[in-house]
């Protein structure tokens, strides 16, 4: 295992384990754990680039991301720097088979099956989803993370990082519960959902942990979906300076997002509306049926 795999599988909110004494156990240098790889402006404009391409081909793996750069954006780069950055932002190649593997997933970390098979979501705060993805910021980039209402589309709670810890998820699961508690909670087998502070966060409310399965391309469909809106319709047109500048930015788009936004999936009713009117119905009203989904 590469170095720089073995720091990203350090938990600084693990209780039970030191972060020395898991440096240790992985062979690494405490020091190396808070170092923060410098980024250069050529690997700033690259990143930029390749996430541009993944929102439109989110099947694209490194060799096709490699040629795609050279192809429209005039960057001439090799492959192994193209997994090197793709790691960075946390991008994997999205399709049923062995994927480029980016969100590093912690073997000391407990992993959940997949519980969403076949199961019809017909009402709000029945499934949440989450996932993190990539914020290109002019002179740098953060990272962004989202938890949503699978039924309504209903962006719970999101928060910004400059760095891909677990803080700023367990952050942003913390606001979400404050609003309503699901029956489950669906993510990817990334480190940050597999930590325990964030399943115990979950377990103590009795969640159902549903995690996605290796080559399952389209189980968290909803939040790849959101990313899209996002980037098409907010980060790209804006060019956030900031993180600070993002993070405002983003506060009034959400808000559009959620209260404004009209889709068509959702009978033309907003993921507010949709959200917050049913609630408190059964599942047989008709009105609701007619946008029940199934996964």
């Amino acid at each position: 295992m590469k170095h720089e795999e073995r720091v990203e599988l350090i938990d600084p909110g693990c209780q039970d384990i030191a972060i020395a004494r898991q440096a240790e156990l992985l062979g690494i240098s405490r020091s190396s754990v808070y170092y923060v790889p410098r980024v250069s402006k050529a690997d700033v404009q690259t990143m930029n680039a390749l996430d541009e391409i993944y929102t439109k081909r989110p099947f694209y793996g490194s060799r096709r991301m490699k040629d795609e750069l050279a192809d429209s954006y005039g960057i001439g780069v090799c492959r192994e720097r193209v997994q090197r950055l793709m790691r960075l932002m946390g991008l994997e190649a999205v399709y049923p088979k062995k994927r480029f593997k980016t969100s590093i997933s912690d073997p000391a970390h407990q992993k959940y099956p997949y519980l969403l098979q076949d199961l019809v979501i017909s009402y709000p705060n029945q499934v949440w989803g989450t996932d993190i993805t990539y914020v290109k910021l002019e002179p740098g980039f953060c990272y962004l993370c989202a938890i949503i209402d699978w039924f309504s589309r209903y962006v719970i709670a999101w928060e910004l990082s400059e760095t891909l810890d677990n803080a700023f998820c367990i952050e942003a699961l913390n606001r979400a519960l404050e609003t309503a508690i699901p029956e489950y909670h669906n993510s990817d087998q990334g480190s940050q959902f597999t930590s325990a502070p964030y399943t115990d966060l979950l377990k103590s409310r009795a969640i159902q942990i549903s995690m996605d399965g290796r080559g399952r391309c389209f189980d968290n469909i909803f939040t790849e979906r959101l990313w899209r809106t996002v980037k098409y319709e907010d980060i790209y047109l804006k060019s956030y300076q900031t993180p600070r500048e993002a993070r405002e930015g983003l506060t009034d788009y959400f808000q559009f997002y959620n209260e404004n936004r009209r889709h068509q999936s959702l009978d033309r009713q907003t993921p507010a509306d949709v959200y917050f009117n049913h609630q408190n119905r059964s599942s047989s009203n008709k009105k609701v049926e007619h946008i029940t989904t199934q996964i």
